[in-house]
This record gives structure tokens, sequence and C-alpha cells, in this order.
């Protein structure tokens, strides 16, 4: 039996050590603790070297950005057009003093004098219906870009001093994502979901604070606008006796989505407002009662709660259309990660070749109409339709024998009312 040695790293009394040319040990504890440090460096390596390859020739186009978005996502073209073109110019603001370089070095010659033009952020805010892709529109274009990226969320934010977390603690994730490397972090995106959830509670004055609503949206103003401001590097709350990271969100670009439920209304109420005189009835006739987001104007989110200071700083305001029941059809199946290809895939794992018929799916996509949850519906359809089957395939079919799973009509309608069977078809 190997006795007992000391690592030579960190003082550990063990059997098994590596032992070097010089007799330095070390011990399986620091081995792997070293290749994490390692592929840490790395990865941080490979992301600042991501970040720095940009150029003024080969930044992504507004149009390769939308085309890698269709890939993921169906429909909601404009969208997609106003993400596309907010990430392009975001990469050109971050490079605007390359420019400024090769127009004093006489490269460039522009028809008017900009020297001294900076560049200032537009950050969005997205408006739609629950189930129609604002997080997967942030998901899916986070895969594209060289900078970091992360998702927030504002439910959890309260206003400074109160139970819940600080508006600074939206930048940690940031943060983390960038490995802690501030100069990358402060070229980031933060897309901060549920922005509704923090609209003002009621226009009128209350014995008690609005502390997750009003509050959170006044401490978001610096942010959105450009400042320095103390970030503590775990998240949670801020102390005073703790550490904090300076970061300057000057050059951060936020991009915001909500549901904002209801807020058809405040649309409908306005418009009525403005068809009042001699050609009312014309004017009526146009609206779209159908998609009333398409109409929607600053004025609707002061409407619905949200202060206009931070209106101000969200200039470019755009909607998600309602998903009709050819989008839903599509997109169980065309996307790249598509609901059904990852089902198909999880059993093609097992040796089972998985297929709907048309008339299945077809039924999927009513009744995720029936129950208006948009996409999450279709695939909280197909969870309850794959269930049974996803806990006995693994021991009912054996890998010598491949085998087919078809889902019919009368299956899905069987299994969402909890009493079928599981049918192969050899």
């Amino acid at each position: 039996m190997a006795r007992k040695e000391h690592c030579s790293f960190c003082g550990q009394e063990t059997r098994n050590l590596f032992r070097g040319e010089d007799d330095s040990l070390i011990c399986y504890d620091c081995i792997e603790q070293g290749h994490k440090m390692i592929a840490e460096i790395q990865s941080a390596q490979a992301k600042a070297s991501k970040t720095s390859s940009l150029t003024l020739d080969n930044l992504p186009r507004p149009q390769q950005i939308k085309d890698f978005l269709d890939q993921y996502v169906i429909g909601q073209d404009q969208a997609k057009r106003y993400l596309s073109v907010a990430v392009y110019n975001h990469y050109k603001r971050l490079l605007q003093n390359e420019f400024n370089q090769n127009t004093t070095a006489g490269n460039n010659h522009a028809p008017v004098d900009l020297d001294g033009v900076d560049i200032e952020k537009s950050n969005i805010i997205l408006v739609g219906p629950t189930g129609t892709g604002k997080t997967l529109l942030a998901r899916t274009i986070a895969k594209f870009l060289a900078v970091p990226f992360t998702i927030v969320d504002a439910t959890v934010l309260t206003e400074a001093g109160y139970v819940g977390e600080d508006v600074e603690s939206l930048l940690t994730r940031l943060l983390q994502e960038a490995d802690y490397d501030l100069p990358l972090a402060e070229k980031g995106i933060v897309f901060i979901d549920e922005i509704d959830k923090i609209a003002r509670k009621s226009d009128n004055p209350s014995i008690t604070r609005d502390v997750s609503g009003e509050g959170v949206q006044q401490g978001l103003l610096k942010l959105l606008e450009g400042s320095v401001v103390n970030v503590p590097p775990q998240g949670g709350r801020k102390h005073p006796e703790q550490e904090f990271i300076h970061v300057n969100t000057q050059n951060i670009l936020f991009i915001c989505g909500g549901a904002f439920d209801g807020i058809e209304r405040k649309i409908a109420q306005r418009l009525n407002t403005q068809v009042i005189g001699f050609n009312a009835a014309q004017k009526s006739r146009q609206v779209d009662k159908s998609n009333m987001l398409q109409y929607i104007a600053p004025q609707d989110l002061k409407s619905f709660g949200l202060i206009p200071e931070i209106i101000g700083r969200l200039p470019i305001l755009t909607y998600l259309e309602p998903l009709d029941r050819d989008a839903l059809r599509n997109i169980l199946t065309e996307p790249k990660n598509a609901i059904i290809k990852q089902y198909q895939k999880l059993l093609l794992m097992d040796q089972v070749e998985l297929s709907f018929e048309k008339e299945a799916l077809d039924f999927i996509v009513d009744k995720a109409i029936e129950y208006k949850l948009g996409a999450r519906g279709l695939r909280g359809l197909t969870e309850t339709i794959m269930m049974d089957f996803m806990f006995d395939v693994p021991d009912k079919v054996k890998a010598k024998k491949p085998r087919q799973l078809v889902i019919t009509r009368a299956i899905a309608e069987k299994k969402l009312s909890q009493s079928d069977r599981l049918r192969f078809t050899v």
C-alpha cells in the first residue's frame, strides 16, 4: 500500500499523488481545481477574442441576424427587424472610435462634419401576448451575439431597502456571463423580461409605498440612461460593508419585454377618442380589432402604469403579433428547435422513430387556441400526450429491434383525457 504523503500545493496528506521531476507532489483535488481554472481562463479568452475581432468590415448585418432568428422563431417579422437593427447599431456604437480614427486618417469622407458626434443607444421594449415568442427571441439572439447577453426577470425586483433584489442585481448576471471581465460586460446586452409586472399599481395616492412597481421603475432610470452603478458581485441585497463592482451602463443595451395583459383596452379607448369627428365611422371601420397591439403607442404604456421617464428611455417600441392557427402549426414542426423534433430526438436515443399524423398536429393546435396560451400551450399539450410514452418506452423497447411510434388524433384525444394505453406499430 502506498504511504501517505503531503501535496506540495495544498498540503493535504493523501495517497496516490502525482510526482514531478523535481519530486514535487500534486493531489487529485488540486489537479481538478487547476483544470477548472484553465477552462475558465480559456472561456474568458474565447469571449474576449470573439468581441475584439469585430470590425466595421465583418459586422453581422441586420439581414444576417434576422435570417438566424428565422431558423428558430416563426413569424414576428417586425419584431425581428427591430431587434436586428438594434443589435447592429449596438455593434456600431462599440466601434465608433474605430470609425472616428479612420475618418481622422482620411480613409472616409463624410458629407457633413461629424466630429464630436457620439452615437447614443436606443433601448427597446417588446409588447406581446404570452406565448408569442418574446423570451424565445431573446434566447435565440443570444446564440448569435459576440457580446455578453443575459436574460433577467423584473418580477423579483423591489425598491432599495425592501425585501427582494435591488435593480443593480440585474447587472450581476451580465458580469457572470462575461466571467467578471468588466470591460467586456460593459459592452453587453441585457434582456429584462416581465417588464409589465413593475407597472404602477394605481394613479391614486396610497398610504403604502409601491415598492415593487413605481419604486423599481425609478431605480431602473439610471441603468437605462447610462451611469456608473455599484453592483454586488454575487447578486442579492447591497450591504455597506460589501465590496462593489463599479459598472458603467453607458454602452449596455437594454431590451425589455412584457405581455402587458389588458393593454388592448387602453389602446381601444385611445382610438375611440381619436375617431370622434366627421370621419368617425370610416376610421372606426379601419381598426383591426383582432390585433389591437399594432396600434400601440407610448401613451398606452403610460396608461398601463409605466412612468413617462422610463418610457422616454425605451424609445423603440414594437409589438409581437398574436399567433394564428397557421403560425402555431408551423411552430410545432418547422423551427430547428421545434417541439416535435425534440421528442423525435429523445425517442431516437431509445431507437424509436416517432411521427405525428397531420390530424394529431391539427388537434394539438386547436386545443392550444382554445386554451389561449400561445406556443407554451403547444408544449404543455405535447408533454401531456407524450408523458406515458416517455415513461414506458425505455422498458418496452429493446435496442435490438427498431420500432416506430405513430401518434394519431385518436391517441392524442385519449391521452388528453388520460384514458389511453401505449400503442406501437412495429
